[in-house]
């Protein structure tokens, strides 16, 4: 049987790639990545068998002909590779994969998205590029939107962590599962909402987002341009209260954010707390352990990582 044995949240950033040696918070990079190193050695120490990673879309794998709520792989995984992220086929647990959606689908419990050839970006190779390095265990990716428009709640991402759970303890076949969750935490993008664009730049990336399926490094540069351009909108004050109900086992509270909600509190890179949400619930809600946060401007993001350990439940 299938047993659950540890959960990661982790924040990310392509800039830790592109723009080491320009990033002026030093220490504060160094304390971050170091935790990432440190999460790296717990999951190893877990011995998982497979990895269930909760990320986000970029609109390089997800386009606006075409966006579900949520997707899970169950077959081939391409990354795409952007900003020294791995690029190529990643190894995934076909089989895990396909008895989730096939318990959340076939025994209604919720109607999921999946994919036979899922592209992923660094929503999620950003954790297999720094958490699951050298560890060669096959995953099961899961892109939740978080970035188009209107999104799915709180509330359901949710609904659907529960029914995840139960699926994975369902499985029949031995396997030491590993939740990570990439993305967070408050950080603020220069993206519009594609529904209603103002101005050049948003009118760009609106277009990106259309037609970029087959070519999306055309528009890599300037939209690289924009990003690199915005101010940073960090909230540590958001940041530690949200670490803070993770610590506590009261993580379950992030359901009764709406979107708009966590926005202003926190911008529009917050709404991947999402898969935050879902990998606690996942875990039952046990506390987390933190590891780091550091508020990174060059990053434009507040970072963080906490681990939910099953057998070493911290106490408060």
């Amino acid at each position: 049987m299938a047993k659950i044995v540890l959960g990661v949240g982790a924040s990310h950033s392509t800039l830790m790639n592109t723009h080491w040696e320009e990033t002026t918070h030093k220490a504060e990079a160094e304390r971050f990545r170091d935790a990432l190193y440190a999460t790296r050695e717990r999951i190893a120490a877990a011995r998982p068998d497979a990895v269930i990673l909760l990320g986000s879309n970029h609109f390089r794998g997800f386009w606006l002909d075409l966006i579900p709520p949520f997707t899970l792989g169950v077959g081939e995984c391409n990354a795409s590779g952007e900003s020294g992220t791995p690029a190529g086929p990643q190894q995934v647990d076909v089989a895990l994969a396909q008895h989730l959606a096939a318990e959340v689908i076939e025994g209604g419990r919720f109607d999921l998205a999946f994919s036979a050839r899922l592209q992923i970006d660094h929503g999620q190779s950003h954790a297999i590029q720094y958490l699951l390095a050298g560890l060669d265990v096959p995953i099961v990716p899961l892109v939740v939107n978080v970035f188009a428009p209107p999104l799915p709640t709180f509330k359901r991402c949710e609904e659907l962590a529960l029914a995840l759970g139960a699926a994975i303890e369902s499985f029949p076949e031995d396997r030491r599962v590993v939740v990570i969750a990439s993305g967070g935490l408050s950080h603020q993008l220069p993206w519009p909402d594609w529904r209603d664009p103002h101005g050049e730049d948003e009118d760009f990336m609106v277009q990106a987002w259309l037609d970029g399926r087959e070519n999306w490094a055309d528009y890599d540069v300037r939209r690289r341009q924009i990003i690199r351009a915005a101010e940073a909108a960090i909230s540590p004050e958001f940041d530690n209260r949200i670490l803070d109900l993770f610590e506590t086992g009261k993580a379950a509270e992030l359901a009764e954010y709406t979107t708009s909600e966590l926005e202003e509190a926190a911008g529009n890179g917050a709404q991947e707390l999402r898969t935050w949400l879902m990998m606690a619930a996942i875990m039952k809600y046990i506390p987390a352990q933190r590891l780091a946060y550091e508020a990174i401007p060059e990053w434009l993001t507040g970072m963080g990582v906490a681990v939910l350990d099953p057998a070493t439940r911290p106490t408060h």
